[in-house]
C-alpha cells in the first residue's frame, strides 16, 4: 500500500481505468482544437476519435502546458490532506511543465514543511511516461518511503525504450518536433520515420522507411535489439489506429515472447496527439542501451 500520493499528467495516456484502480492523480492538461477548448482548466471533455478526425479534416490544434498556478493548486489539495506527493511529469525537452512543478514544489515546500513534495522529469511522453508510471506505482504499492520511490524513480528512468512512427511528419513539425524540410522531404517521397525518445527525452529520429508496414515491423526489430526481460510489461498507444497497434503487439508476442495479457493497448490523449498526429503507433518497454541508438 502506497503511503504517499502518487501523480502525474495525462500526457502519460494512461487508460482511466488503470489510474483510478492504481489510485494514480492525474493533471488533466488542456489545449484546443479548432474553436473548442478542452482539458486544463476549462473542465471539457472530448471525444478521441472526434478529436483525430478533426485534425483529419484539417482543424488546427494547440496545447498549453501547466502554468505555476494551476501545478500549485494540484498539489497543494494533498498536502492540505496531510499528504506527501511524488509527481512523474512530462518530459522536461518537450514542454516547460516539469519546470512549474518543480517551481510550485519548492513554494510548497516552505508553506507546509512537514510535508514533502518531489518532483521527477520522466524524460518520457504518452505511454511511456505511462510506462514509468506504471514501474514506480509497483515499486509504492510495496510500502517503500516517497524517498526510496524516489531514488528508484531516478534509477530505472533511463531504462524506459520508446520507439514510435507517424503516417504524417507534418504534425510533427507543427509542434516544432522536426525541421520543415524534413516534414515536407518525409511527405514528398511518402516516408514513414521511426524515431525514439533520447536519455534527455528528445524525439530523435532513427530509419526511414518507404512502407506503412514496414515502419510497424521496425518498432518490434528494435524491440528484439533492446528488450532486457527486466518486465514483460509492454505498452502501446495508437492515433486512431487500432487495427495498427493490435499488429505490432502480435509481433511482440511472436517474436519476443510477451504474454498478451501483458501488453497494454491505449490510444493517444489529445496533447500528445496534437503534436504525433492521426496514425501513430508507438511502442514502450524496459530495455538497454538507449544511448546507443543513432539514426541509419
Amino acid at each position: 500500500m502506497k503511503k504517499f500520493v502518487l501523480s502525474t499528467e495525462s500526457t502519460s495516456d494512461l487508460p482511466l481505468s488503470y489510474l483510478t484502480e492504481n489510485n494514480v492523480a492525474c493533471y488533466e492538461m488542456g489545449g484546443m482544437v479548432g474553436d473548442f477548448e478542452f482539458g486544463g482548466t476549462s473542465g471539457n471533455s472530448l471525444d478521441i476519435k472526434d478529436f483525430f478526425n478533426r485534425m483529419r479534416d484539417g482543424e488546427k490544434t494547440m496545447t498549453t502546458q501547466v502554468n505555476l498556478a494551476e501545478a500549485e493548486r494540484f498539489l497543494e489539495s494533498f498536502l492540505k490532506q496531510g499528504k506527501d506527493v511524488l509527481h512523474l511529469a512530462f518530459s522536461s525537452a518537450l514542454s516547460g511543465t516539469y519546470n512549474n512543478f518543480v517551481a510550485a514544489a519548492e513554494t510548497l515546500g516552505k508553506k507546509y514543511p512537514n510535508n514533502k513534495v518531489l518532483v521527477v522529469d520522466s524524460r518520457a511522453a504518452s505511454l511511456g511516461e505511462g510506462l514509468f508510471v506504471h514501474f514506480v506505482n509497483k515499486k509504492a504499492e510495496e510500502g517503500v518511503s516517497i524517498d526510496e520511490a524516489y531514488e528508484y524513480a531516478l534509477s530505472i528512468r533511463d531504462d524506459i525504450c520508446h520507439y514510435f512512427v507517424v503516417d504524417d511528419l507534418e504534425y510533427l513539425y507543427r509542434g516544432g518536433r522536426v525541421k520543415k524540410s524534413t516534414a515536407v522531404l518525409g511527405t514528398l517521397l511518402r516516408i514513414k520515420p521511426v524515431l525514439h525518445v533520447d536519455l534527455e527525452g528528445r524525439l530523435i529520429p532513427l530509419k526511414k522507411v518507404m512502407t506503412r508496414r514496414k515502419s510497424l515491423n521496425a518498432l518490434v526489430d528494435y524491440m528484439q535489439t533492446k528488450y532486457d526481460g527486466w518486465s514483460d510489461d509492454v505498452f502501446i498507444s495508437h492515433g486512431d489506429c487500432q487495427e495498427e497497434a493490435e499488429y505490432v503487439a502480435r509481433l511482440v508476442t511472436e517474436k519476443i515472447g510477451v504474454p498478451g495479457e501483458k501488453i497494454l493497448i491505449n490510444h493517444l490523449g489529445p496533447v500528445i496527439g496534437s503534436h504525433s498526429g492521426p496514425g501513430t503507433v508507438a511502442l514502450f518497454f524496459h530495455g538497454r542501451n538507449k544511448r546507443e541508438d543513432k539514426e541509419d
